[in-house]
């Protein structure tokens, strides 16, 4: 068994993705945090919506210091609902990330693919086009 302020140490230094995934584990895991274990979806939602707002209160002050914060916060919901998502067996933070970024591939074909756009507008409309023919896609399978 790793030593655990050895492991608690490296944990609190790290940059990599992998270990903030691991460290709520640990506090969704049995010797974890209770407040952390009671959490769901939706015991979640307030705490989402305060982050994005304290993002979009640093953008408009500029504080890019905050910003990184912030955006952190926000991270930390993503990977908290993902792991809920997987320990109830639905889906997993690298099912959330393969989902991205098809999405991203998708819907930039004027970089991913042979169609060039050569404005932001055009972009944008582009961007609604597809996402249009997707969500009718989905609905046809639902139907």
């Amino acid at each position: 068994m790793p030593d655990k302020p050895r492991e608690t140490s490296r944990l609190k230094k790290s940059r990599r993705f992998a270990d903030l995934v691991k460290i709520m584990e640990l506090l969704l895991g049995g010797n974890g945090c209770p407040w952390d274990r009671k959490q769901t979806h939706n015991t979640l939602l307030k705490y989402l919506k305060e982050e994005a707002g304290e993002v979009a209160l640093a953008v408009r002050k500029k504080d890019w210091e905050n910003l990184k914060e912030e955006l952190g916060d926000v991270l930390l919901q993503v990977v908290f609902h993902s792991a809920l998502a997987r320990k109830a067996g639905r889906f997993s933070i690298d099912d959330v990330i393969e989902t991205i970024n098809a999405k991203l591939v998708r819907r930039h074909p004027h970089v991913f693919g042979g169609h060039k756009l050569k404005t932001p507008a055009q972009v944008l409309v582009e961007w609604k086009r597809i996402k249009k023919l997707e969500k009718s896609r989905k609905q046809r399978l639902k139907g």
